[in-house]
């Protein structure tokens, strides 16, 4: 009441009264005081405004205000919150028409004011129109550089990050410890490990190297930058830098686990994070999560199933992103029974608990990959994009035509087919799964290609035996000024190979050194071998394998061996599974495609000596086909009789056999026989 009393009696009264007592003066009686400055009754009016009120009421201040230039006046104290809730386009046009008055400039805001504009407007994804504001401001500290940079890379524009700072640092404005971490937020941004440690050295020299946050951004710097590349390895400098730590936070741990685990060594990094726990550091969920996917990274189960149990004693084990680096690293490292059970258990599943189940169904099998896929609706949840490249891959893996169409429509349906990654699966899925029309006509619609369409639709020209448009394709890809990499020349070699185009294939591999200068690995040696070999000239091959800049792998001595026992080439074909073996001893099929050229060869006792070995070396993996039929997918494994129909199979794979003879058919007889002795 003394308050109410007070405000009756006018401003002159008010100004005694406190601000929490002024907060319960009704407005009206407020505004009935011709003495109260106006920027002091809108702060006013925005303080006593509901969250939803408060919103229209910063952003329609003209109610109450009497001219611009009062507005220019306010404390700003209200507008990072009302930028908060997402008012930045009505406060565009009030700054506008605040900060622009006929008489009044930027100057007439407080730097501070302006600051804290700069930061809310960057912070709502405006960082052109908190540069506008920061270049009218005429006395700019280096409070106000840094909330800039600081906009620009926590809004991706890492090189205006740094121009920034160059610019600062030219017009004679120190960095602080703050500006440091930010520029070298947008170093790391840019890949850029020498931009970081030329920071670093700023920094040290002005003596605003340390604290938590510019040693972790160092650290992130040096750990995340670099991968071996010709801006140089940075992880010597982040160990020195995190060595040198006084105090290791959980970010210092997580950074170091992950640049490890980045640079391929998840080994060190399931080691650091051994040390962090040991020395008592905080057992973070995001760090446990790094550490997985570090197992993953190496494909250790043992290190995998210990960092589980580990978890799940710091009460973590369910925290979903931990629990989905745990699924994620149990079909990594092959473990899908593990994987499946863990996913079951799971109180609680996101997309990315799904996808990366389906992801890893999909390597390994694809077939419930297909039926995890069909589930995912039952926690209303929608597929995404990789979900649909990574089911599209499935579909292409089991060949089943009928399944990729059925998940073209749902793509279209949620309005997907535009996306680039879907369209080169779908590409692929077309192809591989026979239909080739249907794979360049989503060839044609694509827009922006990439490389990796061109290298989808040569694939799938190469595979059904298109080889001449193959090569029609990749010159019309050089044409529109792409260059290939080493794998689009493979590629095309290959199709080249499955078409019977040696001078062609020859005639890229001769390209590929000698007009760009890319050094050909070994799947493109192996292709060559590959090409030679089935146009019989097999020393050609031999001698070409004799004359490569590094040793032959398996791939490159199977592609001989294949070769070998196709043009029945007995000295060859057992020189190149003697150097299979040495490499993998325990390759089955080696010893199968031996003994069929032994026998194509009539040398019974190394046929014999072949098969001996064979045996001794155990049960192999039985091979596995599969067909759709009437929208089903069927699977066969070879020496499955439990097949009530398994009779008549062999019944009729016995009359084909005796077809092919009748007509004549070039094949080989003893190879098939001995093959179908694996069958039975």
């Amino acid at each position: 009441m003394q308050n109410l009393y007070k405000a009756k009696l006018g401003y002159e009264h008010y100004k005694w009264i406190s601000s929490s007592e002024l907060l319960t003066i009704p407005l009206s009686l407020c505004y009935r005081w011709p003495d109260l400055p106006e920027n002091r009754l809108w702060n006013l009016e925005a303080n006593r405004r509901s969250y939803s009120y408060l919103y229209t009421s910063t952003c329609n201040p003209s109610t109450h205000l009497k001219s611009n230039h009062e507005m220019t006046k306010l404390s700003f104290q209200t507008l990072p919150f009302s930028l908060n809730q997402r008012t930045i386009c009505p406060l565009r046009k009030a700054h506008y028409s605040s900060a622009k008055p006929k008489s009044t400039t930027p100057s007439t805001l407080s730097p501070v004011a302006a600051t804290n504009l700069i930061k809310s407007l960057c912070a709502q994804g405006s960082p052109t129109l908190a540069r506008r504001m920061f270049d009218e401001m005429p006395d700019r500290d280096v409070v106000a550089w840094t909330a800039m940079i600081s906009g620009y890379a926590s809004n991706g524009r890492h090189e205006d990050a740094w121009d920034t700072f160059r610019r600062m640092t030219a017009n004679g404005v120190g960095p602080n410890a703050y500006t440091v971490s930010s520029i070298l937020t947008a170093c790391r941004g840019l890949g850029w490990r020498r931009g970081g440690a030329a920071v670093h050295a700023v920094a040290v020299r002005l003596g605003v190297d340390r604290g938590t946050y510019v040693e972790n951004a160092l650290l992130d710097v040096y750990a995340s930058c670099g991968k071996g590349g010709g801006d140089g390895d940075g992880m010597g400098e982040a160990w020195k830098v995190f060595e040198g730590l006084a105090e290791r936070t959980a970010v210092s741990w997580t950074t170091m686990i992950a640049g490890c685990t980045h640079r391929g060594d998840g080994c060190t990094g399931v080691l650091v994070f051994r040390r962090m726990v040991q020395e008592g550091g905080e057992v973070h969920p995001f760090t446990c999560s790094i550490a997985i996917r570090a197992c993953a990274s190496i494909g250790s189960l043992t290190l995998g199933r210990q960092l589980h149990v580990m978890v799940e004693k710091s009460g973590h084990g369910f925290n979903l992103p931990v629990a989905n680096s745990l699924v994620d690293m149990y079909c990594r490292c092959m473990s899908l029974g593990e994987a499946r059970r863990y996913f079951n258990e799971m109180p609680q599943r996101d997309l990315i608990t799904w996808n990366a189940m389906i992801a890893g169904l999909e390597r390994y099998n694809s077939q419930e990959a297909l039926q995890l896929f069909l589930e995912i609706g039952s926690e209303d949840l929608q597929p995404n994009c990789f979900t649909f490249t990574t089911i599209l891959s499935s579909c292409t893996n089991l060949a089943v035509l009928h399944c990729g169409q059925q998940v073209h429509g749902a793509i279209v349906r949620r309005g997907f087919s535009g996306n680039l990654q879907i369209a080169n699966a779908l590409v692929d899925m077309y192809a591989k799964c026979g239909s080739i029309t249907d794979s360049r006509k989503i060839f044609t619609e694509i827009n922006q290609k990439d490389l990796i369409s061109w290298t989808s639709m040569m694939i799938g020209y190469g595979i059904n035996g298109y080889g001449k448009e193959a090569m029609e394709l990749f010159d019309e890809m050089i044409n529109l000024g792409i260059q290939p990499d080493h794998v689009v020349f493979m590629v095309v070699i290959s199709a080249c190979s499955h078409a019977g185009l040696l001078d062609e294939g020859l005639r890229y591999f001769d390209m590929m050194h000698t007009e760009y200068n890319i050094p050909p690995n070994s799947e493109v040696y192996g292709c060559i071998i590959d090409l030679l070999g089935r146009a019989g000239r097999l020393v050609e091959a031999y001698e070409l394998i004799k004359e490569m800049p590094f040793e032959a792998d398996e791939s490159i001595w199977g592609a001989l061996l294949g070769a070998s026992r196709m043009h029945n080439n007995v000295d060859l074909g057992r020189l190149a599974a003697w150097k299979i073996m040495d490499l993998k001893p325990k390759e089955a099929k080696t010893y199968v495609l031996l003994s069929n050229i032994y026998a194509a060869g009539s040398e019974w006792g190394e046929f014999a000596e072949t098969r001996r070995l064979l045996r001794g070396m155990g049960s192999k993996e039985a091979g596995m086909s599969w067909i759709e039929v009437r929208n089903k997918v069927c699977s066969f494994v070879a020496g499955d009789r439990s097949n009530p129909y398994v009779d008549l199979v062999y019944e009729i794979l016995e009359m084909l056999v005796q077809h092919m003879t009748e007509v004549e058919c070039d094949y080989n007889s003893d190879g098939l026989l001995h093959d179908l002795e694996e069958l039975t």
